[in-house]
């Protein structure tokens, strides 16, 4: 039984309440090691902040189009009761003035993942799309096109290195696929560990020219545990893009 209040039978739920989070983003798990994650990148300012939520032993969630950050942590709750993805999404909805306004996806711990697509958003918000995978899920509105879910998809899939090295390369590769149509402003990671407190990893660029890569140099030069095999993007400033990143090949 669920025990957690939705926020949208509690709050206001209307486009002028909420601020549109277009975006690009994916959640993702390994029961092996109990690391969580998710990344995320968009034109709206300080977007790691208010679209991702990761915890410990639980998984990971994101809301964003017309974004809910009153979910994020609730929505976490229900999967820590043993709520199931598709559940946690439907409570939060069908209290909802405007639930096909939403983007949303999240991951349990056991690697089940569900999303909600924006199926009602306007024009300007398309393309939208998500792909799910073994442990993931990617999803992402005011798209360049297709390319960037695929593209987010791949990278993660064939990435060597951690948790947090693969959510780096999906994010990398889904900008160099076209992100978000209306430019590059925001990026973050955040990154949850069992038996670690809060937040293992948290790295956010809340306003850059290119914040995508301004983030992973951010992740390149940072000393830390959550880090493994991924050397990060060989990049030269001229075409930012033009690389191969390192896969299991």
């Amino acid at each position: 039984m669920f025990t957690t209040t939705p926020a949208a039978a509690t709050e206001p739920t209307n486009p002028k309440a909420f601020e549109i989070t277009a975006t690009f983003s994916i959640v993702a798990v390994d029961p092996e090691t109990g690391v969580c994650g998710a990344a995320v990148a968009s034109k709206y300012p300080a977007v790691g902040r208010v679209v991702p939520y990761v915890r410990a032993g639980v998984g990971a969630f994101c809301t964003q189009h017309h974004h809910v950050p009153a979910w994020g942590e609730p929505a976490l709750d229900l999967l820590a009761q043993g709520t199931r993805p598709e559940s946690v999404l439907a409570h939060f909805l069908k209290a909802d003035d405007q639930p096909e306004m939403r983007q949303l996806g999240i991951i349990d711990m056991q690697g089940q993942a569900a999303v909600h697509n924006p199926t009602q958003a306007p024009t300007g918000s398309r393309y939208w799309a998500a792909m799910t995978g073994r442990f993931y899920c990617c999803q992402g509105n005011t798209l360049a096109g297709r390319e960037v879910i695929t593209e987010m998809a791949r990278a993660y899939e064939e990435t060597k290195g951690s948790l947090a090295d693969r959510l780096m390369a999906a994010l990398v590769e889904g900008d160099c696929a076209g992100g978000d149509h209306r430019g590059r402003l925001a990026a973050g990671i955040r990154v949850a560990k069992t038996g670690k407190t809060g937040d293992w990893l948290a790295l956010y660029v809340d306003k850059s020219d290119d914040a995508v890569v301004a983030l992973a140099k951010k992740y390149a030069a940072l000393q830390h545990q959550a880090k493994g095999d991924w050397p990060g993007i060989p990049r030269t400033p001229q075409n930012p893009c033009k690389k191969s990143l390192p896969t299991n090949e």
